[in-house]
């Protein structure tokens, strides 16, 4: 008998070593689905992105789910400034949105991100596009939190890796699938983004 019960505990602990058996505690079930939208155009930007990712893995409660290929696109407004990397991805989290927002924030931050004038080249920017299919309006500080984000509709290098992992993903707030708000991008937009 009393080997018999070794033996099951040997084997939850094996599953447990390799990923299998174990059973998601309370917080784990109530994770949430969040895309985030990862860019770059100062330094090194591949790696900006990777240690972006892996910041925001090394939180206990955000887990990457999917993260797309690397988007190459102009800068915006200005053109001259140096070109953009773009990825999305989809992360599980029980992060509150304001508490993702400042997580996310304090990452930019540890990756040199300094406060310039708007749309100035960057290390790391990270955007909230979409929490949980939520409308979310908050006042974080004197920053304003929309979700999902007010522009993701407009912007090639949010939807192009967007699509590529979520191809059934609808807008919360429009309620327009992403092959409709895809196909509603001009000529050019479309023709400005290249995958890497």
């Amino acid at each position: 008998m009393l080997k018999a019960k070794n033996n099951m505990t040997k084997d939850k602990l094996k599953k447990q070593e390799i990923g299998t058996g174990i059973k998601l505690d309370i917080l784990e079930n109530r994770a949430k689905k969040v895309y985030l939208s990862l860019g770059s155009n100062l330094g090194n930007k591949k790696k900006n992105l990777e240690k972006a990712k892996f910041c925001l893995q090394e939180t206990k409660y955000i887990h990457i789910i999917k993260s797309s290929n690397y988007y190459v696109t102009p800068s915006w407004p200005n053109k001259k400034n140096p070109f953009f990397l773009n990825i999305v991805i989809e992360i599980r989290t029980n992060l509150a949105p304001y508490n993702l927002y400042k997580t996310v924030k304090n990452i930019e931050t540890f990756l040199g991100r300094k406060k310039s004038i708007k749309n100035s080249p960057r290390t790391c920017d990270i955007d909230i596009l979409d929490y949980d299919q939520k409308k979310i309006v908050t006042k974080p500080y004197l920053d304003k939190l929309i979700i999902p984000h007010p522009r993701l509709h407009t912007r090639n290098f949010v939807l192009l890796p967007l699509f590529e992992i979520a191809k059934k993903w609808k807008h919360p707030k429009l309620g327009r699938n992403i092959v409709y708000l895809i196909n509603t991008l001009d000529q050019d937009n479309l023709r400005s983004i290249k995958v890497l």
